[in-house]
């Protein structure tokens, strides 16, 4: 897989989809409560906020499923 990588362009379909699935294993044994991160991008720092809670003034069909 790793002659497929571009590490500056978009994900292919199996990167997604390893993402995908490393995410969910990560939320199911490495996430307490929350998780908080940024990284810069092209377009400005992007900040990505893992939580058990659902936030406020959200509803659970707000969400995709992994």
């Amino acid at each position: 897989m790793m002659s497929e990588m571009e590490p500056d362009g978009p994900l292919s379909d199996a990167e997604a989809e390893q993402f995908r699935q490393l995410l969910k294993r990560y939320l199911s044994h490495e996430l307490d409560q929350w998780e908080t991160s940024k990284s810069e991008t092209p377009y400005g720092p992007a900040y990505v906020v893992l939580t058990r809670a659902l936030p406020e003034a959200a509803l659970p069909e707000h969400f995709l499923d992994l």
